[in-house]
């Protein structure tokens, strides 16, 4: 008799044998998902495990824990990332089907790793790239061909690439593909036909994988590629390299420290309009770093692309680029020091144009004036209270209804009078232009989009269609200023309203270029540039965000290519236009920027807050632009936004006199604060700072030469002049007007005092002519600082400025213009060295007119200044007591005013003019 459990119990055992059969299953589903891909990289895995035998298991199983040994053999400094895609959460799966490395930080840090960038998807060694499969010797360097084999997970991946290395000069690589139909950016840089003959450098080019190694010869390697795999896609390019140090500056625009955190940093570029803030891409793109060796050398890279991209700063220390277009075209300048760096930089780039005189002035300006009168009482205001002012300026409230090329006729009827009151005092007048021409008047009524229509100047959408976006007037249409005949209907609209108005310069804003809208009104088509594989880490996500539709048509390209060169091809088609208009240099401010933008156009760094951290942040701005060829910068002063404060802005006042150049300026609704709005103690503090500025005008006059002729910096990072003392490579707190002038000024509220460092020599107060107390007595001993940090006094009128040793500074009486200052005599301060000597010296011309450098119009006076100049004797060297001689010299004073000189028949320094006068000599000797 069968027991009546006997079905129960079978359907048990059948039910257990599917819950076997299923678990098993799964359990092998599992090994297989987690396991890398057996399969060709990058592709995904098969539908379904195949049956193996036993060896191919054993041989899997040996390949996998070797794949894993080889991956955590790798330390997280050291990591590469193979899954840089924003907003996604990698998974293992997702990872290794790139068959890349997947490894989450250790838990004790796992959140701040995570959060800090660390990468948990990264390149193991054996990441399939390309392979070196020839090389030919070439006049400049070698020529190679690349091969991959392997298509990566981006689309279009470019399998043969052609690269060659130009050994251009002894201290500049060049490293090119110059076989690809790709896009290449449209600036001119220098092609030279001769090798070097003695390059400060060795390259090497590794074959599999390819790789290049770049060294100093006196030192070691300066690059090295062969760290991680080399992409080259239709819309992805990446390269990384180690780097021999972490000091690392420039890669603009950004708002940081001067000196680049290192800790999985990442750097985007694409020109936006927004407020600066960290860790956003900002108005500018400049992919250039400087790298200060710890051993005081310095070393520079420059690739020349101008397509979105990322550039990471990790640890190790390394730097990634990524980019998704363009080509892959690179500068390595051997330096050694980091003034000549910023100079063979230039040296490709191309030298900033050297300023009109009053640029170097005080300019004023607010969003809100709201009529041309009370634009005059504020000017007036100036003039009455003895404040030094060259430059008046006026924001988008002077147009009518906001549109380009207008004023209105109603609040701003006498502004026609304002500005020829301006040039009786000889003072000038800037005008804002934005790029967006409105498209919604009247036909007939508005003839710069009417003629512009015409003449076919704007930027079309994919259709052919002028695009449409939205700005300031409404709806607009955007000039196309990569086409020439774009350049001439500008200058026809600046002819046409200087008739009316007499500006002497312009500010171009909102041209990265600037959209209220993404894109257009009619949106943009949905392809893979305006939705590109990999997009960088642009504020809002998309290419098109603020700004026009990436795939907008351009008479040189796609907008997807030239969006970052906006601005430097406005500024580029306005000092033309200024040049042919007026017959001076040309006074051009732009808020975008891109390399070599310093030939056409000084930058402010936009629209800042009143707030202490914006006042300490604006150094390392000013910095930065040094570096990167635009040495006429500044920002500004007292803040944009948020109201002003008293305090912070007597101290933004101090600070911004010793902006290269110098403007105050706040948003509408916002309280005035021109230097005539405070207080009376304020307002002398700021006339004091302003008046000295005048007084240095010859002495920053002169260092703008040198930027122009020689690639030098005006404002200058402490550790250009001091490269051995590491102290020195963080220092943003300070800086140098060339190599002889120390600022040190307050960054904090409620202080009577700053602390400043100072590098190892002899450094003089400037105001009182005499030692400063870094000296410390032992015994009655004076030693010298050997690099030290001290406290300084700086009450709420002073900004502490020293002089180094063996410096001479020229300076003038200042006055209320900077026209009337040159007509002053000259002086002569002279901080004598431990020697007893000292040397600087004088550029003057007459302050306008163009290339007189190159065509030498000008005057060039050297001074060097020794201890029997004046019959002063020797003093004791162990102990030494500060004493001023003064001396009179019969050296000639220098006015622009009367500067008149022919033309000689070759260059001489001796000046072209006899203006005698006595010239006032002040020697510190110790």
């Amino acid at each position: 008799m069968v027991p009546s459990c006997s079905i129960t119990k079978a359907l048990l055992v059948v039910g257990c044998l599917l819950l076997l059969l299923v678990g098993g299953w799964v359990i092998v589903t599992m090994f297989w998902l987690h396991s890398p891909s057996n399969q060709q990289p990058h592709k995904p895995p098969p539908p379904a495990p195949q049956p193996t035998s036993s060896s191919q298991t054993e041989l899997n199983d040996t390949s996998s824990a070797a794949r894993i040994e080889a991956c955590s053999a790798i330390s997280e400094p050291w990591r590469f990332d193979c899954y840089p895609e924003r907003g996604v959460v990698v998974t293992k799966d997702m990872c290794e089907a790139r068959n890349c490395c997947f490894i989450p930080a250790s838990s004790s840090k796992a959140g701040q790793s995570r959060k800090n960038g660390v990468p948990w998807c990264f390149y193991p060694p054996d990441f399939p790239s390309y392979s070196l499969v020839s090389t030919d010797d070439t006049l400049m360097g070698q020529k190679g061909t690349l091969v991959k084999e392997v298509k990566t997970y981006y689309p279009g991946d470019i399998l043969t690439v052609e690269v060659e290395t130009r050994q251009e000069t002894d201290t500049r690589l060049h490293m090119t593909d110059p076989s690809n139909p790709r896009f290449e950016v449209p600036i001119s840089v220098p092609n030279p036909t001769k090798k070097a003959e003695n390059p400060a450098y060795i390259v090497e080019l590794s074959k599999q994988p390819f790789g290049i190694t770049v060294k100093r010869r006196s030192t070691g390697v300066l690059l090295n590629t062969t760290v991680a795999p080399l992409f080259y896609a239709d819309q992805f390019l990446q390269f990384s390299t180690v780097l021999p140090t972490q000091f690392i500056y420039g890669l603009g625009e950004h708002r940081s420290t001067f000196l680049h955190d290192m800790n999985w940093n990442t750097l985007t570029m694409w020109a936006r309009d927004v407020p600066p803030m960290e860790k956003t891409n900002l108005y500018g793109v400049h992919p250039f770093y400087l790298a200060m060796e710890e051993d005081g050398n310095a070393h520079g890279f420059f690739l020349l692309n101008s397509n979105a991209m990322d550039v990471v700063l990790q640890p190790t220390p390394a730097l990634t680029w990524r980019t998704i277009g363009g080509i892959l075209d690179f500068y390595v300048f051997l330096g050694p020091d980091p003034g000549s760096v910023v100079s063979q930089y230039l040296e490709v780039i191309g030298n900033p144009a050297m300023p009109i005189y009053w640029a170097l002035g005080y300019h004023l300006c607010r969003w809100g004036y709201n009529s041309s009168n009370s634009t005059w009482e504020v000017v007036k205001n100036l003039r009455n209270y003895g404040i030094p002012q060259d430059t008046q300026w006026n924001d988008i409230d002077y147009m009518d209804q906001s549109m380009d090329f207008t004023y209105d006729s109603k609040k701003f009827e006498t502004l026609p009078d304002l500005v020829r009151d301006l040039h009786a005092h000889n003072q000038t007048y800037v005008i804002m232009l934005d790029p967006g021409i409105s498209s919604t008047q009247p036909e007939g009524s508005y003839w710069p989009f009417d003629e512009g229509l015409k003449r076919g100047v704007f930027i079309k959408d994919a259709e052919g269609k002028t695009l449409i976006g939205k700005v300031w007037p409404g709806l607009t249409a955007y000039p196309d200023f990569s086409d020439e005949v774009t350049h001439e209907w500008w200058f026809d609209n600046l002819q046409k309203f200087h008739n009316k108005v007499p500006f002497d310069g312009l500010w171009i804003d909102m041209n990265e270029p600037s959209n209220f809208l993404d894109g257009s009104t009619n949106g943009c088509p949905s392809n893979s540039f305006e939705n590109p594989p990999y997009t960088p880490g642009v504020l809002g996500g998309l290419l098109r965000a603020k700004t026009v539709c990436a795939t907008a048509q351009q008479k040189l390209s796609m907008h997807y290519n030239l969006h970052s060169l906006y601005g430097l091809m406005e500024a580029k088609a306005s000092a033309s236009a200024l040049k042919k208009l007026l017959t001076k240099r040309p006074f051009v401010i732009s808020r975008s920027t891109f390399p070599s933008q310093g030939l056409y156009s000084g930058h402010w760094l936009g629209d800042n807050r009143s707030q202490w951290k914006d006042l300490y942040t604006s150094i390392a701005g000013i910095l930065t632009f040094n570096l990167l060829g635009i040495p006429l910068v500044g920002a500004d002063i007292c803040g944009f936004s948020e109201e002003p404060q008293e305090e912070l802005c007597v101290r933004w006042t101090q600070l911004g006199a010793f902006y290269p150049f110098t403007r105050n300026h706040n948003s509408i609704d916002m309280k005035p604060q021109d230097p005539t709005a405070f207080s009376p103690l304020a307002r002398t503090a700021m006339k004091e700072a302003l008046l000295l500025r005048y007084s240095l005008f010859p002495f920053l006059y002169t260092l703008f030469h040198h930027a122009h002729a020689r690639g030098h910096s005006v404002a200058r990072p402490v550790m250009f002049e001091f490269p051995k003392d590491v102290k020195t490579y963080g220092i943003d707190k300070q800086f140098l007007w060339g190599r002889s002038l120390l600022v040190t000024p307050v960054l904090d509220p409620g202080v009577d005092y700053v602390v400043g460092y100072f590098p190892a020599g002899l450094w003089y107060d400037f105001y009182t002519v005499r030692l400063i107390s870094m000296w410390r007595s032992f015994s009655g001993d004076s030693l010298y600082s050997k690099g030290e940090e001290l406290r300084l006094q700086a009450p709420l009128d002073k900004i502490n400025l020293h002089l180094r040793e063996g410096s001479v500074i020229p300076t003038q009486t200042p006055n209320l213009t900077l026209w009337i200052s040159t007509g002053q005599p000259l002086h002569l301060i002279s901080a004598l060295s431990d020697e007893g000597s000292a040397h600087g010296d004088l550029f003057w011309d007459d302050g306008e007119s163009i290339d007189t450098f190159e065509t030498n119009q000008y005057s060039y006076i050297v001074f060097s200044v020794a201890q029997v100049l004046c019959g002063v004797s020797s003093a004791s060297t162990t102990q030494r007591n500060a004493t001023q001689t003064l001396c009179r010299s019969s050296i000639s004073s220098l006015s622009m005013r009367q500067f008149h000189c022919k033309k000689p028949e070759k260059r001489e320094t001796s000046p072209c003019f006899k203006i005698k006068t006595s010239v006032i000599l002040y020697v510190i000797h110790l």
